[in-house]
């Protein structure tokens, strides 16, 4: 676990909204369709950098979801049935998890126990970012991604 400051990122993705319980099959399938869809998207920094942003607690309707998305260097122009998201330059405590999806939430109780114990305060009306380098397959749930939450 470490704490890393990132710059401001512009995003260009899909937003998945539905209950809690079905973030789990709907991300993964937001993934794919964003994948076949990444040629019709300006300015990608990095294809092959997924990021997904979301804020943890329910404040509004507008930040309610998950942004399955890439990074651009500039939003200009936001494909039909895509969305554009600016998140700030943040610090956020990272952690990395590599296994089935549905084992994500063990890997951030251990982030945030790791957070707590070294005296950081976990920012949750804040975009917090999962980033991957590598998209996974359908047929399979393992992933790798890191786990970047927002800090004060």
């Amino acid at each position: 676990m470490k704490v890393v400051e990132l710059k401001e990122m512009k995003l260009v993705g899909i937003r998945v909204v539905c209950p809690g319980d079905q973030y789990i099959d709907e991300i993964p399938k937001a993934t794919f369709l964003l994948k076949e869809r990444l040629n019709e998207i300006n300015d990608v920094l990095q294809p092959v950098r997924l990021i997904g942003s979301f804020i943890v607690g329910d404040f509004s309707e507008e930040e309610d979801g998950y942004w399955v998305c890439v990074e651009v260097n500039d939003i200009r122009q936001v494909p039909e049935c895509m969305v554009s998201l600016v998140v700030p330059k943040q610090k956020y405590a990272v952690i990395k998890h590599n296994g089935p999806n549905y084992e994500i939430r063990d890997t951030y109780e251990k982030l945030h126990n790791w957070i707590e114990e070294n005296k950081y305060e976990r920012l949750q009306r804040a975009w917090h970012l999962e980033i991957s380098d590598v998209w996974g397959e359908s047929e399979t749930t393992k992933i790798e991604v890191d786990l970047y939450d927002t800090i004060k």
